[in-house]
Order: structure tokens, then C-alpha cells, then sequence
């Protein structure tokens, strides 16, 4: 592994790192409702994005970029926009109402959902491999549903929203830090119209409650576009196969979080669950390795 690759891989790793524990963040601001943290988060991180566009002078290729854009691709934007909002939300509101456990679960399966989006919308082959994984991701949810009653939506409403953001990102080829100040460009005046709205009827908790509590939804910006710009730059430097271990780091310290530090329960049942779909994980990303693909040639041509 040469030195640029290194240090993506800790740019990637970071990132993903910050993720696992942002859950920590919001829980500072647990006695701040879900709707007004998003829309402090979208509020700031666009103002916070373009302060750091102008200080890298790439304030003008934003502008640019987006008055060269075709309706379809602002459609797309929009798409983008409105889904990544939807999984803030589900996310701080599963923090915040003490389902980590299951917030987690969400980000373990993503991988899996954004194959079966890509086979389905975008007609890409599935590999044996891949069709075991689905298998055992399957039993594990079937039996976390059967456990809990009822069906982990909240696990679902993360990786679909997720999943089919990055489905609406393949149509958007921007530099990330100009793309992300693009989402959140659309978002941020329904933002702030709630924030105004929030503050007319007298329940603004913004320059309401306490420095710390301001301080905290200001810096939603920047504890938001942060992990993303680490991941961007790790993402240029190292295989897409690495990128694929390294993004469990995030969900397994977000489940950690859960079980040990706010003592959210974890069941025998949630362990089983939580084998079949490691499991599924663990085919899924090896079939992806340079290995793994060369193995399937060889063998393919023994058998020819």
C-alpha cells in the first residue's frame, strides 16, 4: 500500500468514525425536537459550505455548476435533496427517542438495498454471491420482525432513503463539496421558513434556551459537511473494496453506542438477527475484492 492510499484510507476511516459517534451530537440536543434540529442542520450546513466554497475560491464553479445544470439533473438535485433530509430526520428522531439499535441495522443492510435498486432500476446483474447475501439478510430481518411485532421501519426508511439518494447522486457528477452545498441549497429556504414559523408561535429553541444549546445547532453545519469532505477526498485515493469494509465502522460504533453507553436493549434474538445479516455483509463485500473476482475467472475457465 503506497502513501497516498494510507492516507486515504485514514481520510476514509475518519469519516466514517465521525459518523459512528455523531449519535453523541445529537443527544446533546435530545431536548431539541427532531423537525427543528434538521432544519438547523440543512440551515447551517449551507451557509457553513458556502463559507468554505468561497475560502477554497470555488464559490464561482458553484454558481456556475448550478446555472449549467439541465432540468433533468435539477430534478435529480431535488430528488437528492428532499431524500437525504428524510434520513436526517428518521436518523436524529431514532437517536433521540433511544432506537440506535435499530438506526444501525439501517446502514448494515444499505449496501444490500443499493443493489437490489440497482438490479431492479438499473438492470445490473446479480452474482451468486450477492443472491446468498440477500438470502441471509432476509432471515435476519424476518426474524427481527417476528422478535419486535412489528416491521424495523426505521431501519428500512434509512437504507431506502439512502439508497435511492445515492441512485440520485449517479445523475449529479459534481465536485462533492459543491454538491452537498447544492442539496442543501434546495432544502434550506423550507428550512428556514420553519425555523420563522417555529419562532412566530414562541417555540424557537434557537437563541431561546441556552449558549450551548445555539452553539450545538449552529454547529450542525459543520459536524455535517466535516465527515463528508474526509470521505470525498479518502474516497479519490483508495479501491472501491476498501471503501466497502471501512463503511461498517460507522453503524457498528453507532450500535456499540446504543447497547453500552445509553444501554438501549440487545436481545439473544437481536444478536441472531444481527449474525444472519454480518453475515450477508461479509460474502457480500469479499465478492467484491479483486480476489474474489479473480477466483471466479479461474474457475470459470477450468470448467469451460
Amino acid at each position: 500500500m503506497d502513501n497516498n492510499q494510507q492516507r486515504g484510507m485514514l481520510y476514509a476511516a475518519f469519516s466514517y468514525f465521525i459518523w459512528g459517534i455523531l449519535p453523541i451530537y445529537w443527544k446533546w440536543l435530545n431536548h431539541v425536537p427532531s423537525d427543528e434540529i434538521l432544519a438547523n442542520r440543512v440551515f447551517w450546513s449551507f451557509w457553513f459550505m458556502i463559507i468554505l466554497l468561497s475560502a477554497s475560491k470555488k464559490l464561482g464553479a458553484f454558481f456556475r455548476t448550478f446555472k449549467e445544470m439541465k432540468a433533468r439533473t435539477k430534478l435529480a438535485l431535488t430528488a437528492a435533496s428532499l431524500l437525504i433530509s428524510a434520513n436526517w430526520f428518521v436518523y436524529i428522531w431514532a437517536v433521540n427517542s433511544n432506537q440506535m439499535v435499530e438506526a444501525s441495522l439501517g446502514y448494515y443492510i444499505n449496501p444490500l438495498v443499493s443493489v437490489l435498486l440497482g438490479v431492479f432500476i438499473l438492470k445490473e446483474s446479480l452474482s451468486r454471491a450477492q443472491a446468498v447475501s440477500f438470502v441471509l439478510a432476509a432471515i435476519g430481518v424476518l426474524i427481527l420482525t417476528i422478535s419486535y411485532g412489528q416491521f424495523p421501519w426505521i431501519s428500512f426508511t434509512l437504507a431506502f432513503s439512502f439508497g435511492l439518494y445515492g441512485l440520485a447522486k449517479k445523475m449529479i457528477k459534481v465536485d462533492s463539496a459543491i454538491g452537498l452545498t447544492l442539496e442543501t441549497m434546495v432544502v434550506a429556504p423550507i428550512a428556514l421558513a420553519y425555523m420563522i414559523y417555529l419562532m412566530v408561535i414562541g417555540k424557537e429553541s434557537l437563541f431561546h434556551v441556552s449558549a450551548s444549546t445555539d452553539f450545538l445547532l449552529m454547529g450542525a453545519g459543520a459536524a455535517t459537511a466535516i465527515p463528508l469532505l474526509f470521505f470525498a477526498k479518502g474516497a479519490q485515493q483508495i479501491p472501491l473494496y476498501m471503501l466497502g469494509f471501512l463503511q461498517y465502522i460507522a453503524p457498528t460504533l453507532t450500535l456499540l453506542l446504543g447497547v453500552f453507553v445509553y444501554k438501549e436493549p440487545f436481545t439473544g434474538i437481536d444478536l441472531v438477527s444481527f449474525f444472519f445479516i454480518w453475515s450477508a455483509l461479509l460474502i457480500f463485500t469479499v465478492s467484491r475484492t479483486k480476489w474474489y473476482t479473480n477466483r471466479t475467472v479461474k474457475l470459470q475457465k477450468k470448467s469451460a
